[in-house]
């Protein structure tokens, strides 16, 4: 294998691979693994693409400032570019981004601009709005783009499509290739790549439910109308600029639920790890597999790893707090609770810990309080406020027993009580702590109650 000079050098030529345990029907089924680009997704492409065209165009070069809205992806791609060839980078990106690619953003240099994501465009508040205002306003800024930008389809049409045609002739060619539509680069770009060299190949559109792309390709209208949804990166409220749908043909709406544990079943059959529009590819493509009375070799984009989704769809702990994982109902307060005792799913302290040690739980594992166990007996509570009050003016009392801090007066509820006692309970400050005689079940906090009322309403 030759040494490279830049990590640039190692967008692009991702391999193929067969899916094995998956149910595909009567068809063969292929993953192109853009998750393997040094960034981590298909958008690695595009982030050169438009910036080599921009530098041989005369229209930026070194230190200039760069600015783009972005759902995530072709942001690192953006930076990834900018970091190695010496451009400043500010990105707009909508609010339901995960943490772990506005982590990998910024440490890669890049000025991050957090905006909602429950508005449309037009609204000043939108991200794609707002990168155009902010570039327009900052002196000598160039705008990237990419929902109108020729540069970011060409990555395909030269790339990525002949990369597939000429890999998948070691397997007799390929018979219809399945992606996702954002900016619509990666849609518009394979289609002319396909049209030009292998016209037969069906192209087939995942998208998510709430996006309004499904209902255009598959019965013409376009609706002004969209919905949100939590996959990431995919899914449009308008048709970009620099798409072209004509040779789409079929296409498949596709629900968060059905996308998350999508992609949790590629990992644990295929042993892939991918994003959450992976999970969205995957289950229209299987459909799609299934549909078919004869044998194809149909062809789907891994665009991006899984890696920046371990604190969502591939926690747990956030899959069933939104309703995507479920639980055997109870028909009492265990239905609220997220972490119980009994599976050792609840993260305790000893009375004997120190305070060190309770404070070190609450910060990793994201909670404000702990229960303090005796063996399975509940002996008190440990909160923030608690430990925050018991050191503060003395930080060596870190080193004290949490039962120097913890509260013995417990707030519990029989696992039988209705959820309005929990109300009271709340009203005093205090988190319910569940009891089923004397064992202890878990706790309940108001977040816990939210979740499970929003869960009602889906």
């Amino acid at each position: 294998m030759p040494i490279h000079a830049s990590v640039l050098e190692l967008i692009g030529r991702t391999p193929i691979v067969k899916a094995r345990r998956l149910d595909t029907g009567p068809c063969e089924l292929y993953f192109k693994l853009e998750s393997q680009n040094p960034g981590g997704s298909i958008k690695d492409r595009i982030g050169l693409s438009m910036i080599e065209a921009a530098e041989q165009t005369g229209k930026i070069r070194p230190g200039d400032t760069l600015v783009e809205g972005t759902a995530g992806n072709t942001g690192i791609g953006l930076a990834l570019v900018a970091q190695q060839k010496g451009y400043k980078l500010i990105l707009v990106v909508p609010d339901k981004m995960s943490r772990e690619k506005i982590f990998n953003l910024k440490a890669m240099g890049a000025q991050v601009v957090l905006t909602r994501s429950d508005v449309a465009k037009g609204h000043p508040d939108y991200y794609q709005d707002m990168a155009e205002r902010i570039a327009r306003e900052t002196p000598g800024a160039y705008f990237i783009n990419q929902f109108g930008n020729p540069d970011n389809p060409a990555a395909h049409e030269q790339g990525t499509g002949p990369e597939i045609l000429e890999q998948m002739v070691e397997v007799g060619g390929v018979d219809a290739i399945v992606f996702g539509c954002g900016s619509s680069g990666t849609m518009t770009g394979l289609s002319r790549c396909f049209a030009a060299k292998s016209p037969h190949t069906e192209l087939i559109l995942a998208d998510p439910v709430g996006s309004i792309l499904e209902e255009y390709i598959n019965r013409g209208t376009l609706s002004d109308k969209s919905a949100s949804w939590m996959v990431e990166g995919i899914g449009e409220d308008f048709l970009p600029p620099i798409s072209d749908f004509t040779r789409v043909k079929k296409a498949y709406a596709i629900s968060d639920k059905e996308s998350f544990l999508t992609a949790r079943e590629l990992l644990e059959k295929e042993g892939i790890l991918g994003g959450s529009s992976t999970g969205t590819l995957l289950a229209a493509a299987l459909k799609y597999c299934r549909e078919q009375t004869t044998p194809k070799k149909v062809l789907t984009l891994v665009p991006d790893t899984g890696n920046k989704y371990i604190s969502k769809m591939y926690n747990d702990y956030w899959m069933l707090d939104n309703g995507f994982l479920e639980r055997e109902p109870s028909g009492d307060l265990r239905d609220l609770i997220t972490r119980p005792y009994s599976k050792r799913d609840t993260i305790v302290v000893a009375p004997t810990d120190l305070l060190i040690t309770a404070w070190q739980r609450m910060k990793l594992y994201d909670v404000s309080q702990l229960p303090v166990m005796e063996g399975d007996n509940i002996v008190g509570i440990v909160d923030e406020s608690d430990v925050l009050l018991h050191v503060y003016g003395d930080e060596s009392r870190f080193r004290d027993p949490v039962s120097t801090a913890m509260v013995s007066k417990l707030d519990k509820l029989d696992v039988t009580s209705p959820i309005e006692s929990l109300l009271p309970v709340f009203d005093r400050g205090h988190v319910a702590i569940v009891m089923d005689g004397e064992k202890f079940v878990g706790l309940i906090t108001r977040i816990d109650l939210l979740n499970y009322l929003r869960r009602r309403v889906q």
